[in-house]
């Protein structure tokens, strides 16, 4: 049974009895979730404030391990760390900037702070319980920030309850890397805390009621405070909002900037000065750190704040800024009705060419499959090139026309015309050289290399991919990416030691994420590291529990391993994957050593009737054969398995049937297979004895 609580009630009051009533461990910290105080993270936030101190004293690796996760999450602990952003991009002007995070950036950085309270929890001794409230109105981050709490199963220590309204969670719009609604329903205990009727209240101080709810930042259930706020005079509510801020600038604390000094900001006695500079440098923020749905959500408010003809500049920074964040969290559609929007209202050519390029990765790279049109992103990319080409400015003419015909590179990769998209990036690169003097635009020239590094590794090109990766790692060190690559080229090139090594670069300057994981458990496989690629592989699924691959590598090692836990991981992997033909050859070899033989061979039957090309299950069936005296029916599946794929094992194991068929020579052939593969002993003696009966 689950741990884990899940309290529902409309009233905060209400379900703050209920929890006073449960049987819960020591209380960690209780946190607010509800994005009207801080933003993005106001939950993950205020627990980094409530513990990130006393960890550091007990644990001060961790500040250096998870720089990026505080740092983000509460920016008033960033002097607390080293510093979290020390890539390219951050050394460029904003309108220079065209690298960003990945959508699923803030779903490692929740992985990197479940890795911090795992440390932390340890290191206290003991279970702890940790309530957040008001999840309901949290900022999609602090959703992926609980979700990953309630999911992880290597937090023992930890007890999470979760505080909501009535109302079914609501996942925001867009495409998910984890749902909370499914995650609270599968993971925590949920009640539901009964009403307790509020005793009768005396005649009301309205005024004072109007404040308390503006001092709550206007997060309050408490109705008597709302109404009472709506029925002051829209001056004095000013007046409140104007106050409230003021005190909030004045504890120093940026990420009171996130979320309420926005808000009070905006409906204060001056909202198209200081309620849209707020507003402005809130959205450029939570930009910069990849927190695209606030990002979106705020850009949208400004843009509901001004207007494009009294502030076309103010207005245009909050309409590329909302289409932008909407576009990098799949919210396409809503970016391309932004873009018609903007196109509709405004003759700027320069707002045309951004707009042009906008549309052109909507089709190309940001539109769901079935809505995906390279034809028109073409055609929204010619335009842009055109537009650029006309800029006055020489130099801003270099890097538009250089930074679109990039992005008409993308469409030729997309569309197979590798050898297009080289010539312009290619191009690219020498206009930028000859045009602008040394050290400008360079980020943009790293981005041209990174990308005909990827062309390259797209064609096999393998030693001029690693060329170009190695450059831009050694030009921006502290990116992540870079090294991946690098250590993605390097195991494409059987180069495993040097890959291991590029690949624990990347660990201490990104938070977790399963891929480089993944990739060090493969590398660590091949260096015959057995437990060590184990560990790798057990952690990748506790990043992501979707992870097919994972499953199934860990599953297979358990197997080769002998672990008793080989049938619940199996068993695990095909819970999420029920067809998947690697884990169902697994379940039938496992199946075979229980000693249900024929069920097992059943199964394999099935797998290699529907999944004819897949030669390990092959190979299991026909060492099955084999085991049960079944030699023609072995030799005949072991032949197809290696008609399949060729590996020594299964060669070995072929050759083995021919031995015992009386078949010497065609065992001799294969047994010197192996031979060219191994220098096994045993398979040496095999092939004398083959050669001596021949």
């Amino acid at each position: 049974m689950t741990r884990h609580h899940w309290l529902r009630s409309r009233h905060l009051a209400d379900r703050a009895r209920l929890r006073d009533g449960l049987d819960l461990p020591p209380v960690l910290a209780v946190v607010d979730a509800h994005r009207g105080l801080r933003g993005p993270y106001s939950a993950a936030g205020a627990l980094m404030r409530a513990i990130a101190v006393d960890a550091f004293i007990r644990r001060p690796e961790l500040a250096a391990r998870h720089n990026i996760e505080v740092a983000t999450v509460a920016p008033e602990l960033a002097g607390a760390v080293p510093p979290a952003w020390a890539t390219l991009e951050w050394t460029v002007a904003d309108e220079e900037r065209t690298r960003f995070y990945s959508r699923l950036h803030t779903l490692n950085i929740a992985n990197g702070l479940a890795e911090f309270l795992k440390v932390y929890l340890d290191e206290l001794g003991g279970p702890r319980t940790l309530v957040v409230e008001n999840v309901h109105e949290a900022d999609p981050t602090d959703h992926e920030f609980v979700a990953v709490l309630l999911r992880r199963t290597d937090l023992p220590n930890l007890v999470v309850v979760v505080g909501t309204g009535t109302d079914p969670v609501v996942d925001p719009r867009g495409e998910l890397a984890i749902s909370l609604s499914e995650v609270l329903a599968e993971h925590a205990r949920a009640t539901q805390a009964t009403a307790v009727r509020p005793p009768a209240a005396e005649p009301a101080d309205v005024p004072a009621l109007a404040k308390a709810y503006v001092d709550s930042d206007c997060t309050s259930d408490d109705p008597a405070l709302r109404a009472a706020y709506d029925q002051v005079e829209p001056q004095f509510r000013a007046a409140l909002h104007d106050a409230r801020r003021v005190d909030l600038v004045a504890t120093g604390e940026p990420s009171w900037a996130l979320g309420a000094i926005t808000h009070h900001a905006a409906l204060g006695g001056d909202p198209m000065g200081a309620g849209a500079d707020s507003l402005k440098r809130a959205m450029g923020h939570c930009r910069k750190v990849g927190l695209y749905h606030a990002s979106a959500e705020i850009g949208m408010r400004g843009r509901a704040l001004v207007d494009h003809t009294t502030h076309p500049e103010l207005w245009w920074h909050f309409t590329e800024g909302a289409s932008t964040s909407l576009a990098s969290v799949s919210r396409a559609d809503e970016a391309e009705a932004i873009y018609d929007d903007a196109r509709a209202v405004s003759d700027d050519p320069k707002l045309h060419m951004n707009l042009a390029y906008g549309s052109a990765m909507l089709y190309a790279r940001h539109f769901t499959e079935d809505r995906r049109d390279f034809h028109r992103a073409r055609g929204w990319m010619n335009l842009a090139i055109a537009l650029a080409s006309q800029l006055p400015d020489p130099k801003e003419r270099a890097f538009h026309t250089v930074f679109s015909r990039n992005g008409l590179a993308l469409v030729e990769v997309r569309q197979g015309k590798v050898g297009q998209a080289l010539r312009l990036l290619e191009d690219g690169m020498a206009k930028l050289d000859d045009e602008l003097a040394e050290g400008e635009h360079a980020l943009h020239r790293s981005v041209l290399r990174y990308n005909r590094a990827q062309v390259f590794a797209m064609t096999g090109r393998l030693e001029e991919a690693l060329v170009d990766y190695q450059a831009v790692a050694d030009l921006d060190p502290g990116f992540p990416e870079h090294h991946f690559h690098v250590g993605t080229v390097l195991r494409k090139l059987d180069r495993n030691t040097e890959a291991l090594e590029a690949f624990r670069r990347v660990l201490p300057l990104s938070p977790p994420f399963p891929e480089v994981h993944y990739n060090l458990a493969d590398c660590l496989l091949e260096l015959g590291d057995l437990e060590g690629a184990l560990a790798e592989f057990d952690y990748v699924v506790q990043l992501d529990p979707r992870h097919v691959e994972a499953h199934v590598n860990r599953s297979s090692l358990r197997c080769d391993l002998g672990s008793p836990h080989a049938w619940q991981n199996t068993e695990t992997g095909l819970l999420l994957a029920p067809a998947n033909p690697h884990l169902l050859s697994l379940k039938a070899r496992l199946l075979a050593e229980q000693g249900d033989p024929t069920t097992a061979r059943a199964l394999l039957e099935e797998v290699t009737r529907t999944n004819p090309t897949f030669a390990p299950a092959w190979a299991i069936l026909g060492q099955l054969r084999y085991e049960t005296a079944d030699l023609p029916g072995a030799l005949s599946d072991l032949t197809q398995a290696v008609s399949l794929a060729d590996t020594p094992e299964t060669r070995y194991n072929r050759a083995i049937v021919f031995e015992q068929s009386g078949r010497y020579t065609d065992a001799a052939t294969d047994y010197r297979h192996v031979l060219d593969n191994s220098d096994d002993e045993d398979t040496r003696t095999r092939l004398e004895h083959c050669l001596s009966h021949a």
